[in-house]
């Protein structure tokens, strides 16, 4: 059901505060054409409600040539703010940037969070907003998962399908979406709820089943027929299956790049409130489908990029893939059980 506006903005305001927004705080709003309306001004009314100084930057189209459709995240890397450094700077002058535009995977967004300046990300429909808007306790569920994460030496994730899939873990940080950013230099993402982190690199071996029901996102399809992926020394080098397979084989080739086949971020879902279901419920251009990333107990299994967090993988192509009804190990502590998070508080 739609959201109106004075309504958007009050949780707008919520999440300003969670993520300590006050009269003290410059808060940054960056937009271009495909930003939500409602969401921008949403945005700049919570913030001009808590008394902090705000201003909207406007970036002009971009489209790289090897992009394909509209989402965004189906090209990585280059943005409307690449080589804009007048632009960069201003972003850096603030405490807090609302990004309705995606900057994520972006070289720049980087730099930008190296001066301490926050970013919270803002690009799904305002209806996904208000049902996933985020809490205290949202937080709590995610950090209380971290600290198992960061403590643990791998990862073994099974499933009754036949996904029998290891990675050694330690070489990268865990990293935690709760959806505000309230600390200094903290990138999230509002709707979200799960934490994931990177295999040790050239390690990650084994079969990925995709499963009847799972999602191929940034095909954002959920999948009809099985499709097995064959990983050895931390890549994909087979994918077995009918159609939904060989179409994810011509697309992975077309960018003629061979990282796109490395295994980048792993984790899973802690969001109650995202629905596996609601992706067949929304238009193909509706945001990024967050609920997809993060319904509760999912497998994130995702390709490509991991500069994020340092590595040297830097390729165009970003698969993730929701798997449900899978079983994740930490070493020997098991986190999620048949697609249901075990309780570890």
């Amino acid at each position: 059901m739609p959201v109106n506006s004075s309504e958007l903005t009050q949780m707008f305001e919520h999440v300003l505060q969670l993520s300590k927004v006050d009269a003290s705080q410059t808060v940054a709003i960056l937009k271009c054409h495909y930003s939500h309306a409602q969401t921008v001004q949403a945005a700049m009314d919570a913030a001009i409600r808590l008394k902090a100084k705000v201003f909207i930057l406007e970036l002009p189209s971009f489209n790289h040539s090897k992009a394909m459709g509209n989402d965004m995240t189906a090209y990585c890397g280059d943005t409307a703010l690449t080589g804009n450094l007048a632009a960069q700077r201003a972003l850096e002058s603030a405490d807090l940037i609302i990004d309705t535009m995606m900057l994520l995977h972006s070289p720049e967004q980087e730099q930008i969070l190296k001066t301490g300046t926050r970013i919270l990300l803002a690009v799904e429909p305002p209806e996904v907003l208000a049902r996933i808007l985020p809490t205290l306790e949202d937080k709590q569920r995610v950090l209380t998962a971290e600290k198992y994460l960061k403590q643990a030496n791998s990862m073994h994730v099974t499933s009754k399908a036949g996904t029998d899939f290891h990675a050694p873990l330690g070489q990268y940080p865990a990293v935690t979406e709760y959806g505000f950013a309230d600390e200094p230099g903290r990138w999230d993402h509002w709707p979200s709820g799960f934490l994931f982190t990177w295999p040790n690199e050239n390690t990650a071996e084994g079969t990925l089943v995709l499963d009847v029901g799972d999602i191929l996102l940034p095909f954002k399809n959920y999948v009809r027929e099985k499709v097995t992926l064959e990983i050895e020394k931390g890549f994909i080098t087979k994918i077995h299956g009918g159609f939904e397979a060989e179409y994810l084989r011509d697309y992975m080739k077309y960018f003629n790049d061979p990282e796109v086949y490395g295994i980048s971020h792993i984790g899973w879902g802690l969001q109650p409130r995202a629905q596996w279901t609601a992706m067949g419920l929304h238009d193909k251009n509706d945001g990024m489908c967050m609920d997809a990333r993060a319904f509760n107990g999912n497998f994130l299994f995702s390709t490509g990029p991991n500069t994020e967090v340092g590595g040297s993988r830097n390729t165009p192509c970003h698969m993730d893939i929701p798997l449900r009804n899978c079983t994740i190990q930490l070493d020997n502590l098991t986190v999620v059980e048949n697609g249901i998070p075990i309780d570890l508080t």
